[in-house]
């Protein structure tokens, strides 16, 4: 057996059916629930990989997933890897035109979407030649335009529950869509096991990896049950889907929500014992202490063991606020991208005094750009990784060539992060690349400006951006939200407490008060609006 993933979900079903695999929570409120166990998700992939078969979507064309979190969401990631059909995450934010972009960029033969989705779906349809099947899940709305769809019930009922696919390959492909807040979205295609060992940890993200694809059935085997993973986040977004199936692969539960209500996630971690959550940075980490500290006081968190985020950092004031309520949560800022996996954890002391420091696995370095070569401690690079990394982006063979390279008969990716790395080998992230502002010859990286803002009593969240400066070519704005019955500070006020943490060419030369940061629905930063924002204050 290779390394595949469907062969390998489905040696873990084989050693615990009737464990519980998959809790889902419905819309807030309503207590609606469904719960079902590795048998039964099993059975239900098969049904929906029979459908796409018999419905003529042949192995190797691509599956859009145009979806709320739902069972359906991982039963249909699932019935594709099954059937050799490549999932595609789409962005439920996405309006007409972006679809159309994406839908076509990514050559999807099939859909399967949300009926709240219809309108999208019916506008961007005629633009989209190669979609030729349809599947949706619930009900449209009466006004919504009629669209030759299979009800996603239907679909299943059609699907046998039995296994007898073709042979499987560790060259099957997984692709996940990244960006739309830097430049359009790109599909970044992995080999299946190249994203078993740098995404999922080679089936133990914290251990040692497997040495063979039959080793992860037997740790599932002789281990025990009691972990529940909770990926907070849209699945439609790689890290959850991606937390999902590490769950997986451990035989444990996972619990999905439909979306992110603070107040229903601590209801869920209390009552279901919760060991790990993962999430994106501050914009979901603070929701939760606002209601650990209001509504939701006295919530029994005692089960919560981690507490991880990628996408986003935990900034140091925000983590020391949770640890004060739930004290028993290691919090764990991890890096890693959709191009390449997981790649480290911040240290204990990461943070505005010292930045953003990561121990790296073996795998990562700090290459100058222009060579390749490992850049020398202290000097600034690009953070690569080697090894098990995917194999381009698809659709696009220049972005693919500016981005991955061969080395030492390895493959690399370089990534967009700038960063140095001092002689223990602990790497400092500057920032994005792309986000760099250059303020009268300096560089300024938005991550380490953005840190000491929210230290500040006044603020809730910050963004900061570059904006057009006759004197100093850019100059620092930062656009923040304030904290609700927080006074109103002045730029001096913000400068002041920013020069006590920052050289004075990072202090914001620019303050936007703004009613509300906007993000992702992931929580990850939107630049392109803080600029916006920022360059409209300017002006005005």
């Amino acid at each position: 057996m290779e390394y595949n993933l469907a062969d390998l979900f489905e040696s873990v079903v084989d050693v615990v059916p009737d464990r519980e695999a998959l809790l889902y929570v419905d819309h807030p409120g309503t207590g609606a629930e469904r719960r079902v166990t590795y048998a039964q998700l099993d059975a239900a992939a098969n049904r929906i990989a029979h459908h796409l078969l018999d419905s003529d979507i042949r192995p190797g064309e691509h599956l859009g997933l145009h979806l709320y979190n739902g069972v359906e969401y991982l039963q249909t990631v699932l019935g594709c890897l099954k059937a050799r059909v490549v999932p595609v995450n789409v962005n439920y934010r996405y309006v007409e035109e972006e679809l159309v972009y994406l839908y076509r960029d990514a050559d999807l033969a099939a859909l399967v979407f949300d009926a709240e989705f219809t309108e999208r779906v019916a506008g961007a349809l005629p633009h989209t030649e190669k979609l030729r099947h349809l599947i949706r899940v619930g009900q449209p709305p009466e006004e919504a335009p009629a669209l030759d769809a299979v009800p996603f019930a239907e679909a299943e009922a059609a699907g046998s529950a039995e296994r007898g696919f073709a042979p499987r390959s560790a060259d099957d492909l997984f692709i996940i869509y990244t960006g739309g807040t830097t430049g359009m979205p790109k599909g970044v295609m992995w080999r299946q096991e190249d994203l078993f060992f740098s995404g999922l940890g080679g089936g133990a993200p914290t251990g040692e990896p497997v040495g063979r694809p039959e080793e992860l059935a037997e740790r599932v085997a002789a281990g025990g049950e009691g972990i529940t993973f909770f990926p907070t986040p849209p699945l439609m977004h790689g890290t959850s889907t991606l937390t999902a199936f590490i769950g997986f692969n451990f035989g444990q539960r996972v619990v999905i929500h439909r979306k992110f209500v603070p107040e229903e996630v601590l209801r869920t971690i209390e009552k279901e014992r919760v060991t790990s959550v993962s999430l994106v940075g501050d914009a979901m980490l603070r929701p939760l202490i606002d209601a650990l500290s209001g509504p939701m006081k006295g919530t029994d968190c005692s089960s919560v063991f981690s507490v991880s985020s990628s996408g986003a950092i935990m900034s140091e004031t925000v983590r020391a606020q949770f640890s004060a309520l739930v004290p028993n949560a290691m919090l764990l800022n991890n890096f890693g991208s959709s191009e390449s996996g997981f790649n480290g954890t911040a240290t204990d002391d990461s943070g505005p005094d010292k930045g953003f420091r990561l121990r790296v696995n073996s795998r990562t370095a700090v290459v100058d750009p222009a060579t390749y070569e490992p850049v020398k401690p202290g000097e600034p690079g690009r953070i690569a990784q080697r090894g098990h990394v995917p194999l381009g982006y698809y659709n696009d063979p220049a972005k693919t060539a500016d981005t991955f390279f061969q080395k030492d008969g390895e493959r690399w990716v370089l990534l967009g992060d700038m960063a140095t790395v001092d002689e223990e080998g602990i790497v400092t992230v500057l920032g994005r690349g792309s986000q760099c502002i250059n303020t009268g010859g300096e560089k300024v990286y938005p991550e380490e400006v953005e840190q000491a803002l929210k230290s500040h009593p006044d603020v809730y969240d910050a963004l900061v951006a570059g904006v057009p400066d006759a004197k100093w070519g850019n100059h620092v704005a930062a656009v923040v939200q304030l904290r609700e019955g927080a006074g109103t500070p002045s730029l001096d006020d913000i400068q002041s407490h920013c020069r006590t943490r920052l050289a004075g060419y990072k202090v914001p030369r620019q303050l936007v008060i703004a009613p509300s940061i906007q993000r992702s629905p992931s929580g990850k930063a939107d630049y392109r609006w803080a600029r916006a924002v920022a360059a409209e204050s300017a002006t005005g």
